[in-house]
């Protein structure tokens, strides 16, 4: 069996990050979850009411020997406005914030790395604001909103416009 290891990742909502991650060679897995609050086992309803702490994120378990840790990184940028602390897009506070949340000292190295370069390439003009944090314990979301934008297209379509295609076009590409 391959090794694996772990991602996880906070860029808005949770919807939104599975498709990006998914569709590359040597990922096993990507689960929507909750992952940086004071609530165990939180539920969806939960972590929207804004009192848990918590931040909606997705946990992804790759093959290191197909897909590096810092290949995730930068597709993770690509996903979000790292200069925007408050949300991502239209969904606000704290639950969709956008974090990195790292698993020992590579992961740190790596996400530190990108986080400088992309500071330092002149694409933005305002802070890369997005926090790097120790990993803490991963909450996986309810069943319906796994793998939502298969299940689901036309509502992960609303959810994609609600301005996040249009940054990702103007601004990565």
């Amino acid at each position: 069996m391959a090794q694996t290891e772990t991602a996880i990742f906070a860029g808005g909502c949770f919807w939104c990050m599975v498709q990006p991650f998914d569709t590359q060679p040597g990922i096993q897995s990507v689960v929507s979850g909750f992952t940086g609050g004071h609530t165990v086992n939180p539920t969806y309803a939960e972590v929207a009411s804004h009192t848990t702490g918590h931040t909606e994120a997705v946990k992804i378990t790759f093959d290191p020997t197909v897909i590096g840790y810092a290949d995730l990184v930068e597709i993770y940028w690509r996903q979000t406005d790292p200069t925007d602390a408050s949300g991502q897009f239209q969904d606000r506070g704290d639950s969709y914030r956008p974090v990195i949340f790292v698993d020992g000292p590579a992961q740190r190295q790596a996400a530190e790395a990108s986080k400088a370069a992309l500071a330092s390439s002149g694409r933005f003009d305002e802070p890369i604001v997005t926090q790097i944090e120790d990993v803490q314990p991963f909450y996986p979301a309810e069943e319906e909103h796994q793998g939502f934008y298969r299940k689901n297209p036309f509502r992960y379509q609303i959810e994609e416009m609600g301005g996040r295609q249009d940054f990702i076009q103007n601004k990565w590409h």
